[in-house]
């Protein structure tokens, strides 16, 4: 009952079934400059079972199941997978109304970015030391790319001209009232111009002429800035921004997904947040391994910090690039912590027949599973748990962060989840042990069908 595997989650087979485990994009001998929108993939359609109606509509649950259960999707349905899974296309929505969709959210992105330039005008190009030839070439390729996307749009139909004036109408009329802090922006346009040079550049997706996706990525991310000035911009965004360009191969899709994401996550690159997290990491650990908690939690090592990294960016550089691309899908499907609410809610409504039932036990003395410890902290806890006794011998904060950097792209994905998984189990399972002894002593039988219940939510039969 200890094996949480034994119910069949699998994590190989996006992996061992397409090779290599790139998007298709990347199989194309040389690289290209993303696509300002990708209209097209409105209109195609997801292979995976059972997962799109013959309209298109997406089953949301079946499809965070799926990535869950598979390990991820084949990169060749990647792209279109994340459109779904980040928000960029309800999943409620039709082909043609993600058509229409499509439509709106380019004009919308075209009003935003021009708003911020035509304030900012100094903003508008990257500015360069003359040092690095690989980013004048960037910009030169990037400057090919809007001349084309320009002369798209001048031979274009005069219904979708119409058509897009009206969407560009209806857009500036939306962002009339928006205003900018000219310091604000100008100072996160300076940071970005730091940061995006330094993207990782040894990926394919930046080889040869993609290089001038490090000016697509710098766009959206002065687009989100000055549009969300509560957020801005924070270092790191560069790094999680790129992933989904790479993914999405699309400006504006890139844009309005990345938007979505940040919706949910953006207070992670604030002080509180990320601070949180990092509590609740620590009390994690505490409940999994007190004694390597005490010993990292000492007067020396008490901030957790190491784990900075790896929960911002979702262990982008902990494992091999295709493989880090998986993990942040699987994290993004939130699977597991709906089972960890759905189990919550089952021993909560146990816990009301059982009160009821026998009047004798108060709220205050039931456990209840923590679900702010989220699949992300669980497999942050294997990482640990699994390097438990070099982390034991290391005595400072140097060589702490020594260690963990040492691990970088040297993690196997497939290991990892499943001793988080089994992790994720035992604490659930012993929250529920904790709960059924306190209660349900008397009737075994009523034991044995909550512990079998839960078995049949963590394992996905």
């Amino acid at each position: 009952m200890d094996d949480l595997n034994d119910g069949g989650l699998q994590h190989t087979d996006a992996k061992e079934t397409f090779s290599p485990d790139i998007p298709r994009s990347d199989l194309r001998s040389e690289r290209r400059i993303a696509a300002v929108s990708s209209p097209a993939l409105s209109a195609a359609r997801l292979t995976l079972p059972g997962v799109m109606d013959a309209e298109g509509r997406v089953d949301e649950s079946r499809l965070r199941m799926y990535i869950f259960k598979n390990g991820g999707v084949c990169p060749s349905e990647r792209g279109f997978v994340w459109r779904f899974l980040f928000g960029m296309y309800p999943c409620s929505s039709t082909v043609l109304e993600r058509f229409l969709l499509q439509e709106q959210m380019v004009v919308r992105y075209q009003v935003m970015k021009r708003k911020w330039q035509q304030f900012l005008p100094p903003a508008v190009r990257m500015h360069l030391n003359g040092t690095d030839a690989e980013l004048v070439a960037a910009v030169r390729y990037f400057d090919q790319r809007q001349a084309q996307a320009q002369q798209q749009t001048t031979e274009e139909s005069e219904e979708v001209r119409d058509r897009v004036a009206f969407l560009e109408l209806q857009a500036q009329i939306l962002f009339e009232r928006v205003t900018f802090d000219q310091e604000e922006l100008r100072e996160a346009t300076r940071i970005i111009d730091k940061d995006v040079p330094r993207t990782n550049r040894d990926l394919r997706y930046y080889q040869q002429e993609g290089l001038g996706n490090l000016l697509v990525l710098r766009d959206i991310l002065i687009t989100y800035a000055a549009f969300h000035p509560e957020v801005s911009y924070a270092q790191g965004m560069n790094d999680l921004c790129s992933r989904f360009l790479e993914v999405l191969d699309s400006e504006v899709d890139t844009f309005w997904s990345f938007s979505c994401y940040m919706e949910k996550f953006s207070k992670d690159f604030r002080a509180d947040g990320l601070h949180r997290k990092i509590e609740l990491e620590a009390a994690l650990l505490k409940e999994l391994d007190p004694s390597l908690y005490a010993h990292l939690f000492s007067d020396s090592m008490e901030s957790f910090t190491f784990c900075h990294r790896w929960l911002l960016l979702g262990f982008q550089r902990e494992f091999e690039h295709s493989d880090a691309l998986r993990l942040f899908e699987i994290l993004s499907c939130d699977h597991l912590e709906l089972i960890s609410q759905q189990v919550d809610r089952a021993r909560y409504q146990e816990r009301l027949t059982r009160k009821c039932s026998t009047g004798e036990h108060s709220e205050s003395q039931l456990q209840a599973i923590n679900t702010d410890f989220t699949f992300e902290l669980f497999i942050c806890a294997a990482i640990l748990l699994e390097n438990r006794e070099s982390l034991l011998r290391c005595r400072d904060d140097v060589q702490l962060i020594q260690f963990t950097s040492s691990l970088q792209g040297t993690l196997d994905l497939n290991s990892t989840l499943k001793k988080a998984e089994h992790h994720l189990y035992n604490y659930c399972k012993r929250c529920a042990w904790d709960y059924m002894t306190g209660c349900c002593r008397a009737d075994s039988s009523t034991e044995e069908d909550f512990l079998y219940q839960l078995r049949s939510l963590l394992v996905l039969k």
